[in-house]
C-alpha cells in the first residue's frame, strides 16, 4: 500500500529552497515588528492609562498590561533567536548524499507495509497533513543523515515504528 502525503510542490521549487527561507525570514521579521510596536507603543499607553486609575495593587488593567508585556518580551526573544539561527543556514553544509533539511524522503513503514513520503523542513514550515515534518520531530531527527537502504527505529508518542529508507532526494537535487 502506498501512501503519498507529499503534495506536488512543498516548496516553491522554481525559486528554490532559498526563496522559502527568505519568505520564512520575512514572516519572522513582520511578527517581530508587530510585537515591537505593541511593546514600545501600545503597552506603554495601556500601562500609563491604567496607572491613572490609582491604586495599582487592585488594578486589573495594570496587571494585565504588565503580564502581556512579559509575554511579548518572551516571544520577541524566541523570534529573534530563531531569526539568528535561520540567518546562519549554510546551504553548503546540507548533505548532498543523505537526508537533510529540505530533503524529500520516501520510507517504508515495515510493520504496516506502507510507503510514506516526507519532506524535512524547519519547525515553522511543518505540516504533517502535507507530509512536511520538522527536522526536530522524532521522525525528522531519525531520518536526518540517512541514505537509501538504512533502517531507523523511531520512538514517538504513538509508539515505536521501523522505517526503511527507500529514496532520498536532497535539496540540492530538487533545486536543479
Amino acid at each position: 500500500m502506498k501512501k503519498n502525503i507529499l503534495l506536488a510542490k512543498t516548496y516553491n521549487w522554481d525559486g528554490g529552497f532559498q526563496s522559502s527561507m527568505e519568505d520564512l525570514i520575512k514572516k519572522l521579521k513582520e511578527e517581530i515588528a508587530a510585537l515591537e510596536y505593541e511593546l514600545h507603543v501600545d503597552l506603554p499607553r495601556e500601562i500609563s492609562k491604567a496607572r491613572a486609575h490609582g491604586d495599582l495593587s487592585e488594578n486589573a488593567e495594570y496587571h494585565a498590561a504588565k503580564e502581556r508585556q512579559g509575554v511579548v518580551n518572551a516571544r520577541l526573544g524566541q523570534l529573534n533567536g530563531r531569526l539568528r539561527e535561520l540567518s546562519m543556514v549554510d546551504m553548503s553544509r546540507i548533505p548532498k548524499d543523505r537526508a537533510g533539511l529540505g530533503s524529500i524522503v520516501i520510507v517504508l513503514d515495515t510493520k504496516r507495509d506502507e510507503e510514506i513520503t516526507y519532506n524535512l523542513v524547519t519547525s515553522e514550515e511543518a505540516d504533517v497533513s502535507k507530509g512536511r515534518i520538522s527536522t526536530t520531530s522524532p521522525i525528522g531527527r531519525g531520518l536526518l543523515g540517512k541514505k537509501p537502504g538504512d533502517t531507523v527505529n523511531i520512538q514517538s508518542p504513538g509508539g515505536s515504528r521501523e522505517l526503511e529508507v527507500i529514496q532520498v532526494k536532497t535539496i540540492h537535487e530538487i533545486g536543479k
